[in-house]
């Protein structure tokens, strides 16, 4: 039995996730003729109250051209320390669209709304970048799947229309926090300008993001994609795994939730273990022992066939999915405590 923490992206589609996708109705989506596309942007933009939704192949592709639907060149996007544009995306927001990235030293990847203005560069000072979009990232990946407080989306969204900034919500994990936290993703809808949702994470398909957001903004996406090689043809196939991925995996994230929490419960009680990030969702942060190697650690869990990711620092992350069993999970604990 191989036990594969390394991420929720490694799972593969359910069976009748295979058989959604091998029925589906399709046609060329360049052309907006895949009803199996139009049909999954038509609900999600339903889904967060949202006036349209364009479907890419990657959740970075989808983050990149919100990033450029939101800015010009030379201009400066406000975003956290561990963002995942900034950090994970290769460099797409210098490459992509010319801008920079001003970054907070914020709690888990979550800052305030006070943090967010003060970052803010004087508009009429030449001599620094134009600030035009604040972008956060929830549920926070390198913050070990912590949670945002919507008060607190609520106080950015007001400094965000104060200053006359744009606002992006990179959703990857958003269907987790969803789920965490029982909130209704059309406020969601209400606070931000974009939204990107990633479909291939916590949801189980095979590939898909998806971009949503507000009309002015969105009629230049299409323009946006097709610059950056996202146009797909026949991909109502993909698409259709996302609608059943709608109707039966989002619930289902609470089971990866609590084996997360049930996972960092054995952790911290493990003396080479120096520290466990606070579990919120499905992922888990957690430090050895200045005294213990990293690497020695990852081999030992892999002679015993169980994968997760080295951060570097002493720091491993593991990531709970729809393909991680009860049998594993019972073994991963076993296993744990045998260590």
């Amino acid at each position: 039995m191989i036990i594969d923490l390394r991420s929720d992206t490694v799972t593969k589609p359910t069976k009748g996730m295979l058989d959604a996708m091998i029925s589906a109705e399709v046609g060329d989506d360049v052309y907006k003729e895949d009803p199996s596309v139009n049909t999954l942007e038509k609900r999600l933009a339903d889904i967060f109250g949202m006036d349209e939704a364009l479907f890419f192949p990657t959740g970075s592709m989808a983050n990149q051209a919100a990033l450029k639907l939101h800015t010009n060149p030379g201009e400066q996007v406000i975003c956290d320390k561990y963002a995942h544009i900034y950090n994970y995306e290769g460099g797409g927001a210098s490459f992509n669209s010319g801008i920079s990235c001003k970054l907070i030293d914020g709690h888990r990847g979550m800052f305030t709304a006070a943090q967010a203005e003060s970052a803010i560069n004087p508009p009429d000072f030449y001599h620094s970048p134009l600030t035009s979009l604040i972008a956060i990232e929830n549920t926070t990946n390198k913050g070990g799947g912590a949670c945002w407080d919507l008060k607190e989306l609520k106080k950015i969204r007001q400094i965000a229309d104060k200053h006359n900034l744009g606002y992006h919500l990179d959703g990857a994990r958003l269907w987790n926090a969803l789920v965490y936290k029982g909130e209704n993703p059309k406020h969601y809808g209400e606070l931000f300008d974009t939204i990107s949702v990633c479909l291939s994470k916590g949801l189980g398909c095979p590939i898909g993001s998806v971009l949503i957001g507000k009309k002015e903004l969105m009629k230049g996406a299409l323009r946006v994609r097709k610059i950056l090689g996202g146009g797909m043809r026949q991909v109502g196939y993909l698409a259709s795994a996302g609608l059943y991925a709608l109707d039966n995996h989002i619930e289902r994230l609470s089971e990866d939730h609590k084996k997360a929490k049930e996972i960092g419960e054995v952790l911290s009680q493990l003396s080479f273990i120096k520290t466990v990030e606070p579990i919120e969702t499905n992922i888990v942060i957690f430090e050895l022992n200045d005294r213990y190697s990293e690497t020695d650690f990852l081999n030992q869990l892999k002679g015993k066939n169980i994968y997760i990711i080295g951060m570097g620092s002493n720091k491993l992350r593991m990531v709970t999915h729809l393909d991680y069993t009860d049998a594993m999970h019972d073994a991963l604990l076993s296993t744990l405590k045998q260590l």
